[in-house]
This record gives structure tokens, C-alpha cells and sequence, in this order.
């Protein structure tokens, strides 16, 4: 093999390398991100859901925040101790933590079951509304089409939603058949 075949050969394989690794260690999907704790779940568990309990342990609040943790997350922005800060800034500082650890500080009541919340959309759904004008479906006509024809907002998914009744499939549309825009 001749040295310059074995430089690119070389090449190929370390740009393969490169984009391997860029696969298996890329940003996290949007739905791992979106994953949210549910702080009263891990309360109940750590601290049978008291958020102002401080049991001489060592640990302070409904999270059993220590000293040192809570301090070093910027807990003392609000409190000595999280017993003595509200829910809400507990709260704030354990997203904080789980942000950097995940739920390792909590290696216990971070398995409860019903620790993530779940959440179905982030945004809510908005009902389709119909313009009260109607379409005579023609041949060569598409539900995206129509759409485009008449600035449905939402596209061919919206006209959809407002003939479900009617069409049995968004690609299933037939000259004759009257819809709702």
C-alpha cells in the first residue's frame, strides 16, 4: 500500500471515529431534557413530605438538603439551611443539583416510582376552527393542496381535524366529497 493511500485510509477512519462518536455521545433528545422531576414524590419519601423538617441529622428540608450541598448550589442566597427556605426555593436549587448529578444525591428516593413527571405536550392543543366557507373536492386535489390554495393555518393536519367526520383518511379524498375549510 502506498503512503499516500495509507494517509487516507487513515483519514476515512478517524473522520468514522469522529462521527461514531458524535452518534453515541450527542446532545440529549429533547424528550430526556424535557424530563421533569417530581419533587413531592422524592419529599415524601425523604422526609414524608415536610419541606420544613430538620431532624438534627444533618440533613434540613423535604429534600434532606445537607449544609455543604445546599450551600455550594446557592441555597444560602435564601436560607441558612433548607429548612428554613420555602418549597419553591428548594425546589429551584434541586433542579440545580439534579441538573449537574441527576438523581444521585437522592440514591434511594430517586427510584420511587413516579419520581419523572410525565407530560404529554409541553404546549396545548388548539381546536381547529372552521372558516364556515366550504370545498367541492376536484380531481387531483390533495388535503395539502387545498390547503395551500386557501391559507388554511395548520396546513392539510388542521383540514383533517375539521372533516374527520367525513374523511376517513387524509389521503383518502374524493372528487365530490364537500369539506369544510
Amino acid at each position: 500500500m502506498s503512503g499516500s493511500r495509507r494517509i487516507r485510509l487513515a483519514l476515512v477512519l478517524a473522520t468514522a471515529g469522529i462521527t461514531g462518536a458524535g452518534v453515541l455521545l450527542g446532545p440529549a433528545t429533547p424528550a430526556q431534557a424535557a424530563r421533569q422531576v417530581n419533587w413531592d414524590v422524592v419529599a415524601k419519601c425523604e422526609s414524608g413530605g415536610r419541606w420544613h423538617i430538620n431532624t438534627g441529622n444533618g440533613y434540613y428540608g423535604g429534600l434532606q438538603f445537607s449544609r455543604s450541598t445546599w450551600k455550594s448550589n446557592g441555597g444560602g442566597k435564601y436560607a441558612p439551611t433548607a429548612d428554613k427556605a420555602t418549597k419553591a426555593q428548594q425546589i429551584a436549587i434541586a433542579n440545580k443539583l439534579h441538573a449537574k448529578r441527576g438523581l444521585s444525591p437522592w440514591p434511594v428516593c430517586g427510584k420511587k416510582a413516579g419520581v419523572y413527571k410525565t407530560t404529554k405536550s409541553t404546549t396545548p392543543k388548539k381546536k381547529a376552527k372552521a372558516t364556515g366557507k366550504t370545498y367541492v373536492i376536484k380531481s387531483g386535489d390533495t388535503l395539502a393542496s387545498i390547503a395551500r390554495r386557501y391559507k388554511v393555518k395548520g396546513g392539510w393536519r388542521t383540514l383533517y381535524a375539521l372533516n374527520k367526520n367525513t374523511l376517513r383518511s387524509p389521503a383518502l379524498i374524493f372528487p365530490g366529497q364537500r369539506i369544510r375549510l
